[in-house]
């Protein structure tokens, strides 16, 4: 008896190809890609290599991620298989096969389609494991090289994931069938819907739910509020957007319906009508796909940014090649501090380097709460984020080496003051002690801290300079003295070079004893930036690729789904008098209003999340906007063809189904 289930499942497949055909395809891809993910995060040659504990992060999200969209994915595709499959699974229930029956032969179905999607999909994880980790390498610009290697956990985790997600689909295919009856299964896919009804507060509710959301991406207020509104932009987006295809577009076809010029034309009357009678049915379909190229493009346009502009990211977080802070008790004199940058010269000598250029200046640094004129230490425990500011404090002579400016005379117990918000006042109060201000000054376009005003939004920025050094001292705090150098040779042979400036400066601890230094060397932190950068851009385009490959399916499943209901309506309309060409007419302006619109929506939603968008691009250190823009021009291009082809092959499906 199971013999005659399993040929009975084996038949059904074959017969429904045009329907299992692409899942099945989707379901091998998928696994795949799954493996794939696995198998190089779990790789130990990975592991070992310089930079690679930014990339494992990455990995380890992707791993995740992917299977989460992995299961979703199948779990979609298959409500679309099964309502096909309603009227075949009716006519065995009719023909007297009990449901216990029917559910044996879903079985079999799932067996078989599990074994090929994880079977197929292993061995083509397997095949092709150690040319995606390679490409991984080379974004990454990880040079050791890649043994294959077969993952265990890989695959068996892969196995897991789909027999968890095949399972789930099973369970729910059975109470599909159990709760149906016969004729419900028989007419399962004939099944009308009648007009829908305006629902003009749901409406209101998409359109205040996307205009939040797009305030929210335009007038974010810095990095912080950019990370702390963005799950709240997306979901505000997210559920407008659904709104927006099931009830903004309903009421927007009533209104045209109510416009007797427009709409009593022959071509307007079938299009408006047509999309009006199914579009509840439609606008999900619609809606899941404008999301999905939305993800697509961000996706890729923001990894593809963050990797082509690395050495930006590098050059604005490391404005040095070789940046040292020395952490002091005291203030250092000029002594100590030509004995200190001896040390840099010293050490480029003895590895053949050249010193190129050497800057330096000592200064106190100071979290801060700020109102108005007067500056007090931040609280932790009572204090708000958002009214951080930060203090710096310096002399005169050390202000004029970091900013380049020449500055007047200041008198003693006075100080200037420059602001990233703005100075007005004549005394400032800082720490319960007042200073008279003897100028405000405007802060140079060029100073490093003027990132802040993209990064931190409401955080304010204050230099406050006082006269000399004993001025400083009046600030009874930890002193910072700031090196930069540049230096030439390869990137070797500058890593070389900063392990010996960093001996040197070990060494002149351990004499001088002073609290602490950090060293941070631009060519080692390029590894760190690539290991992370062409981790993200991996991720972003395996994201982008599965992310496609689901639209891709949800709208060939939707092109054939429609070309089935529309065959036997527009079969009405040529017999009640309409000619071939102007149904065929009416057909194009219906399938193209409906398969451009998501995608038109998407690039809308792109262009509003910009702000925030480039707004969390310079939590990496990147505020390259041209590069930014050229990036989402470049992506949104290529897609729009993509999307483009496969409207033209899957249409070819829907016109040859409909006539």
């Amino acid at each position: 008896m199971n013999h005659l289930y399993y040929r009975l499942a084996v038949t059904n497949l074959k017969n429904n190809r045009q329907f299992y055909l692409p899942y099945l395809l989707a379901g091998i891809v998928s696994a795949m890609m799954f493996y794939i993910m696995r198998a190089v995060q779990g790789n130990d040659s990975i592991d070992q290599m310089r930079g690679a504990s930014a990339l494992k992060i990455v990995l380890i999200m992707g791993v995740v991620i992917v299977g989460a969209c992995v299961c979703i994915f199948l779990f979609y595709t298959n409500s679309f298989v099964m309502k096909r499959r309603k009227k075949e699974l009716g006519v065995y229930n009719i023909l007297g096969m009990e449901k216990r029956h029917i559910a044996k032969v879903l079985a079999w179905e799932a067996v078989i389609l599990y074994a090929v999607s994880v079977g197929g999909g292993l061995a083509c994880g397997i095949v092709f494991n150690k040319l995606v980790t390679m490409f991984l390498c080379k974004l990454t610009g990880l040079s050791e090289s890649i043994p294959f290697y077969v993952s265990g956990w890989g695959c068996l985790q892969t196995a897991e994931l789909f027999a968890a997600a095949y399972a789930a689909m099973l369970l729910y295919n059975f109470i599909q069938v159990k709760l149906a009856n016969p004729i419900a299964l028989l007419h399962g896919n004939n099944v009308g819907e009648r007009e829908p009804k305006a629902k003009w507060i749901s409406a209101v509710i998409g359109i205040a739910c996307i205009v939040a959301g797009y305030y929210l991406a335009v007038h974010v207020n810095g990095i912080l509020e950019a990370v702390n509104m963005f799950f709240a932009a997306v979901v505000l987006v997210i559920v407008g957007t659904y709104e927006l295809f099931l009830s903004v577009s309903i009421a927007v076809l009533k209104l045209l319906k109510r416009n007797k010029t427009y709409y009593y034309k022959t071509s307007h009357f079938i299009t408006v009508s047509g999309m009006m009678y199914r579009m509840k049915r439609n606008a999900v379909g619609l809606a899941n796909i404008c999301v999905l190229s939305t993800m697509v493009l961000v996706i890729i346009s923001t990894t593809v940014c963050l990797y082509a502009g690395v050495e930006d990211s590098l050059q604005n977080s490391y404005p040095e090649e070789i940046a040292a802070t020395f952490y002091l008790n005291d203030v250092p004199d000029d002594a100590d501090r030509e004995y200190l940058l001896q040390q840099f010269v010293e050490a480029a000598e003895k590895q053949n380097r050249k010193v190129t250029e050497v800057s330096e200046y000592a200064n106190i640094v100071y979290v801060t709460h700020n109102v108005g004129n007067e500056i007090a230490l931040f609280d932790n425990e009572s204090d708000h984020f958002t009214e951080m500011g930060m203090l710096y404090v310096m002399t005169k002579k050390d202000y004029e080496k970091y900013t380049g400016q020449v500055l007047g005379e200041i008198a003693d117990g006075n100080v200037m003051v420059t602001s990233l918000a703005g100075f007005a006042e004549d005394v400032i109060k800082v720490f319960g002690k007042e200073y008279p201000v003897a100028g405000i000054l405007d802060m140079p376009e060029d100073i490093p801290d003027r990132e802040m005003e993209g990064l931190m939004g409401d955080i304010n920025v204050i230099y406050l300079i006082v006269a000399d050094d004993s001025a400083l001292k009046d600030f009874d705090a930890e002193i910072q003295y700031h090196v930069g150098v540049e230096t030439d040779g390869t990137q070797e042979e500058r890593k070389l070079y900063a392990s010996a400036v960093r001996e040197a400066v070990e060494a002149v601890r351990a004499q001088s004893g002073f609290n602490s230094c950090l060293i941070y060397s631009r060519a080692e932190q390029w590894e760190e930036y690539m290991g992370m950068n062409g981790g993200f851009l991996f991720l972003g385009l395996f994201l982008g690729i599965l992310f496609l490959m689901i639209t891709v399916l949800i709208i060939y499943y939707k092109q054939i789904s429609e070309g089935f209901e529309d065959r036997e309506r527009f079969a009405i309309l040529t017999k009640v008098g309409m000619s071939h060409d102007m149904v065929k007419a009416a057909i194009n302006a219906q399938v193209r209003t409906v398969f451009f619109l998501p995608i038109t929506v998407a690039v809308i939603h792109l262009v509003m999340a910009f702000p925030m968008l480039k707004l969390m691009l310079m939590m990496f250190g990147l505020a390259n906007n041209s590069l930014f823009v050229a990036c989402l021009a470049v992506t949104a291009a290529v897609f729009a063809v993509i999307y483009f082809i496969v409207f033209k092959l899957t249409s070819r499906s829907y016109y040859n189904i409909v006539d």
